[in-house]
């Protein structure tokens, strides 16, 4: 049987803030994919996403196209493709229900907008800072989906809308392949990405590369190594 994976887009939209970065962030129906999360605004990657003639490169021209559909179907929001910065590539683990094979970019929004959500597939909208978003999820107060905190925790380093975009683009994307690390009665211990050293055994105190988000008592806390002999990059 062919695993099935579905192509799709997100984008984070930015903007500056009195205080700094703040991203768009959109609560989603209780009762669909993504129940009641907070989550930036995305979706499946649809047939009108698609060039007609199909040439190189493709899939990415595609989740761009997508990225800017769905956040003005979404939020009433108009993004240029042009204006889009890829920053990642997700995929979940191989016990995910339905896999999405997600692109992620950042959208600057440089002047005002009206935020407008259809109060049916999206109930809320939020501009927030990525640390008031994360500190929001620790406290309870809202639901993330492990990518979207990831993102926030990268952005959270970041001051402003040119530094983010500066930042993405002077690198490759990130590719995060997700493996769960269970915890002795079940429950995720740790979600890690390929490149950590517990990503083949999951023994999470192997040495070497930190690529993962830790769950201790319910809070979540993101270790990134920029150096493999060194300490991880962590944050809440």
């Amino acid at each position: 049987m062919t695993e099935r994976i579905t192509p799709a887009a997100t984008v984070v939209p930015l903007r500056d803030g009195a205080g700094g970065l703040e991203v768009l962030m959109l609560r989603r129906n209780p009762r669909g994919a993504f129940g009641g999360m907070w989550v930036f605004p995305g979706g499946q990657v649809d047939e009108q996403d698609l060039p007609e003639v199909p040439a190189a490169g493709d899939e990415m021209s595609a989740a761009r196209q997508a990225a800017v559909r769905e956040a003005f179907e979404e939020a009433a929001v108009r993004l240029d493709p042009s204006d889009l910065v890829v920053l990642s590539f997700w995929l979940p683990p191989r016990e995910a229900p339905r896999r999405f094979a997600t692109w992620f970019f950042l959208a600057p929004v440089r002047s005002d907008v009206q935020v407008v959500v259809d109060r049916g597939e999206i109930h809320e909208h939020r501009w927030m800072s990525p640390a008031a978003a994360m500190d929001l999820r620790q406290s309870g107060d809202i639901d993330l989906a492990p990518p979207t905190f990831t993102t926030l925790w990268w952005l959270s380093r970041h001051g402003g809308v040119d530094s983010a975009l500066q930042a993405a683009a002077s690198r490759a994307p990130e590719r995060f392949e997700t493996r769960v690390v269970p915890s002795g009665d079940g429950r995720p211990a740790a979600m890690v990405w390929a490149g950590d050293a517990a990503y083949e055994d999951g023994d999470l105190d192997r040495p070497g590369w930190r690529r993962r988000l830790l769950v201790v008592a319910g809070a979540w806390e993101v270790q990134m190594s920029e150096d493999p002999e060194g300490p991880p990059c962590a944050g809440r």
